[in-house]
């Protein structure tokens, strides 16, 4: 999906292409370039180069590439815009996320918002940037933990396995690193005092006993405090799995204030059947893509991705219009046609329009 984003983009204004996926998923980008080799796009005009650090960099630093685009972690993100940047290229950055939902416990439409909340944190086994990875429930705490069972319940429905099967709704994690740092995460969580509501840790799938997989689960902070600092890594970390971390606050302001002092601007969303609350939302709220009952908000192609704060390096976003002046450069020519000879072309003064 994700090389969907530019290729187009960059093919039809013009430009020849080098797509480096990475080196963990490199089927679906050959199949792409395969794809569109059958039909009849000239050679070199797509061209993908597997490989490492060692392939980025060379990219990053060869004179005939123009611009970069790049969607992943945090510090490969940063180190691609420093060293392009510095090298003359032109570069957009798509870094990591914490995407927050804030559910108005009084008058959202509960049973629709719970199925929207589990498919949008445990689809794709949480491994996109527009995952929701928390939800602030807005009201009583007493009231919240009624909404948490029901999410448990709900996640509980969901079959982990094979993503090639029928049936399944989660599938593993990239790889034995990734399973193993978001386990710790978990565990980590749960030390420092979260509470565990269902725990998706030692999932053994039939057939797929070595497979990397990792249920829902969900991590609950219970009341917080939207005036100090929330430092339990089930928040802090951008665990990239199936993970949801809930947490409780009395009011849409606090909801609010906390959401913003996250410093991810991805996507963010609001539950609610008020107008009035969903228009003081989405005029205060921070992130650059927000969902008012939409708990993935990625805009339609022909808007532009629009995260911000440190989701993002570069200033020009993916996509859409901003997407087309990306991969185009501006050019301004100023034209002087005179209707006879010896009209004045300028001296020593800038010529000025309409002079006789």
């Amino acid at each position: 999906m994700i090389p969907l984003w530019m290729a187009p983009l960059s093919l039809a204004t013009g430009n020849t292409y080098v797509l480096k996926p990475s080196e963990k998923t490199p089927s679906a980008s050959m199949l792409l370039a395969s794809y569109l080799n059958d039909l009849g796009l000239p050679p070199g005009v797509l061209n993908v180069v597997n490989g490492s650090r060692d392939t980025v960099d060379g990219l990053l630093t060869h004179p005939d590439i123009k611009a970069i685009s790049f969607v992943g972690s945090n510090s490969a993100g940063e180190h691609i815009h420093d060293v392009g940047s510095k090298n003359g290229k032109r570069v957009q950055a798509n870094l990591g996320a914490k995407n927050h939902a804030t559910i108005l416990m009084d008058d959202a439409d509960r049973a629709s918002t719970i199925k929207a909340i589990v498919g949008a944190a445990f689809g794709a086994a949480g491994q996109r940037c527009m995952a929701l990875s928390v939800v602030i429930l807005v009201g009583d705490l007493s009231v919240s933990q009624g909404w948490v069972d029901e999410v448990v319940e709900e996640a509980k429905k969901l079959k982990v396995g094979n993503g090639f099967q029928e049936g399944v709704d989660v599938g593993p994690l990239i790889s034995k690193e990734a399973i193993e740092r978001a386990e710790g995460i978990i565990q980590s969580s749960i030390d420092e005092g979260a509470i565990c509501r269902l725990d998706g840790r030692g999932v053994v799938v039939d057939g797929f006993e070595d497979g990397h997989f990792l249920g829902p689960t969900l991590i609950d902070l219970n009341c917080v405090n939207s005036n100090e600092p929330i430092t339990n890594p089930a928040y802090t970390e951008e665990i990239f799995a199936p993970v949801l971390t809930i947490l409780t606050v009395p009011t849409l302001d606090d909801a609010i204030k906390i959401t913003n002092n996250n410093p991810y601007g991805n996507g963010c969303a609001l539950f609610t059947s008020s107008g009035a609350a969903a228009r003081k939302y989405q005029f205060e709220i921070e992130a650059g893509q927000v969902g008012i009952n939409v708990p993935i908000p990625v805009p339609l192609p022909f808007f532009s991705f629009t995260g911000n704060k440190a989701s993002i390096r570069g200033d020009v976003n993916f996509y859409g219009k901003s997407g087309v002046n990306f991969f185009t450069q501006l050019k301004t020519v100023t034209s002087n046609w005179q209707y006879q000879k010896g009209a004045d072309l300028g001296g020593v003064t800038m010529p000025v329009v309409g002079k006789k």
